[in-house]
């Protein structure tokens, strides 16, 4: 964790008013990504814009089309976890970052695109990159810095890489909980639907009031948990595990490949897994994959070697988690960053999964963009 002596930072050029700006794109719209030296033009010498580095990976769409998957307002920042942040002038396209630049990492991460490297798919001319949004004055780069900017030697000899999710702090500026502003945008950019945020509004009072010390806890976790059948939801998504803290938790090794299809426990069948801080051999379970339990998926990937965000160093895995095609963190349930569009890829313990050799129909899915069918209870869901 975090300590509270850790340094915020600086807030970046071009600081985001919700107000002074009026978005370019909103959930849907189809953008062509500039080319890429219409992009280098828009870059300082460290290969950013506005904070916001340009990964090598991304020199792979150049040219290309895309719909706008979310507007990228806000996010939540894994680099002084955890806490809401705004971001100026980004959408998420239906890409993310392969990491071939960055030692091999496997986290998959969704892609940040500053307004000024995209223009409108419709468009047959485009507008001067400098004119197309406020607050970055760039003197341009080179693809040889963009490279470059992407990993260094330190003094021990170790190799310590910098992406968009390394520097989201610096890019970024600080997003109170309570900002009424970014639900108003979640909402008029096409990001949450009225029902599916109402529905985050109502879990997170209820969650508050269960966890304000009036001695209601118990008794309103076992209410969740009871009328949970009138919307198919699992039980309450924040129960703890059942193994005391230190003592060993339980594993179990299926192997799994890219393209198998696995049908992920209930949430009951998880909690016997992981300890009274919800870890499973130093993985978290998190709030966010309740709703996938049940449901049926097939692998993406196993990962082995991600990059601390912290401390931008790889980390080896001692036993590969699992990625599911299209099981993403959809911010139902998370403090202090409902609804960020981030969408995470959470990872697996294949103590949590079971091979299944036919896929199940399940009620109540929803559709990612660019993903495969994902279900989620009615209760935590809606247009």
């Amino acid at each position: 964790m975090t300590s509270s002596l850790e340094t915020t930072p600086a807030e970046p050029l071009g600081s985001y008013s919700f107000q002074a700006h009026r978005p370019r794109f909103r959930v849907g719209d189809w953008v062509e990504v500039l080319s890429k030296e219409e992009i280098l033009r828009t870059l300082d010498s460290s290969g950013q814009y506005d904070g916001m580095p340009f990964m090598p990976e991304m020199f792979a769409f150049c040219g290309k089309r895309f719909k706008v998957y979310k507007r990228a307002h806000k996010t939540c920042d894994t680099v002084f976890p955890v806490r809401g942040r705004r971001v100026a002038n980004a959408v998420h396209l239906e890409t993310r970052c392969d990491g071939q630049a960055h030692g091999g990492c496997q986290a998959t991460c969704l892609i940040f695109w500053k307004e000024a490297w995209l223009k409108p798919a419709t468009s047959d001319t485009l507008e001067k990159v400098g004119n197309q949004v406020p607050g970055s004055e760039s003197c341009g780069s080179t693809e040889y810095n963009v490279y470059a900017s992407a990993q260094r030697v330190d003094a021990d000899g170790t190799i310590s890489y910098h992406c968009q999710a390394t520097q989201l702090p610096y890019a970024s500026t600080q997003l109170e909980w309570w900002d009424i502003r970014q639900y108003v945008e979640d909402y008029r950019s096409g990001n949450v639907g009225f029902w599916r945020m109402l529905c985050g509004f109502v879990y997170s009072a209820y969650f508050a009031v269960s966890h304000a010390g009036i001695g209601l806890g118990r008794p309103m976790r076992w209410l969740y948990d009871r009328l949970r059948p009138l919307w198919g939801g699992s039980v309450f998504p924040r129960h703890s595990g059942v193994i005391p803290e230190g003592q060993p938790t339980p594993a179990h090794t299926l192997n799994l490949q890219p393209g198998e299809l696995v049908r992920i426990k209930a949430h009951t069948e998880i909690l016997e897994t992981i300890n009274t801080n919800n870890q499973n051999k130093g993985m978290s379970w998190d709030a966010e994959m309740v709703p996938y339990c049940g449901g049926t998926y097939r692998v993406l990937k196993r990962v082995s070697k991600l990059i601390n965000e912290r401390t931008g160093r790889m980390q080896e895995m001692k036993t590969p988690g699992i990625i599911l095609d299209s099981v993403i963190c959809q911010a139902r349930y998370s403090n202090c960053r409902l609804f960020c569009p981030r969408s995470i890829y959470p990872y697996w313990r294949e103590i949590w999964l079971e091979r299944t050799s036919q896929p199940q129909s399940c009620p109540h899915q929803t559709q990612q963009p660019g993903a495969t069918t994902i279900e989620v209870p009615p209760f935590v869901d809606g247009k």
